[in-house]
């Protein structure tokens, strides 16, 4: 198993720049985050994922998995008919989103050494014109394949309870998240990280 790399550079200008968090950070010592590498992997890990519980994804995961003779790659999925990936224990729209990133990676839409080396902005705007793609899978890509080092996404519930947790507040609006994110940077993947640790303790 592979984790999010960080280190006492990240933690120490965490801590100098919100003793909140940083207070944290000393109580939660070093969690792990698991990575996803490869990125077509993780896109269709995400939308197998959502609005399913993490047992039922699992269990789906499996079976695709399977199906792909123990490596999900794009052309392995690209051959499978929509039917055949809905019968894996997904709806149709699933299945119809997973066959279309599929086709976007064998037909060269979407590179990944290239989307390894382009900017943020350019990597969401890629992604999210995918069906079944939004920026908060975009978000977590960039964090969990990409290893980019300073993300910290609104559109995710558990990073906003986390933050909630952290400062004692009962509502939480963008301009505040967007204030404590700024406080973040350039390190804002690492508190994300020491986020959702505070928002499953």
């Amino acid at each position: 198993m592979q984790y999010f790399s960080y280190g006492t550079t990240e933690t120490n200008a965490l801590k100098e720049a919100d003793p909140i968090l940083g207070a944290a950070i000393d109580r939660l010592g070093h969690p792990n985050r698991p990575l996803m590498p490869d990125i077509f992997t993780a896109l269709v890990s995400s939308v197998i994922a959502q609005q399913i519980s993490n047992k039922a994804a699992e269990t789906v995961q499996g079976r695709v998995t399977d199906r792909c003779g123990g490596e999900v790659t794009p052309d392995r999925i690209a051959k499978l008919t929509e039917e055949e990936i809905q019968s894996l224990g997904m709806s149709r729209r699933k299945a119809g989103y997973i066959r279309g990133i599929a086709l976007a990676f064998v037909s060269g839409q979407i590179n990944p050494q290239t989307l390894r080396k382009a900017g943020e902005d350019q990597i969401v705007r890629e992604l999210t014109a995918l069906p079944g793609i939004g920026v908060w899978t975009a978000e977590m890509l960039m964090l969990h394949s990409l290893q980019r080092p300073d993300i910290c996404s609104w559109h995710d519930l558990g990073i906003r309870r986390g933050m909630m947790r952290l400062y004692g507040l009962d509502t939480l609006t963008k301009a505040e998240f967007d204030e404590h994110r700024r406080r973040y940077s350039p390190y804002g993947s690492v508190a994300s990280i020491y986020l959702w640790a505070l928002a499953h303790e």
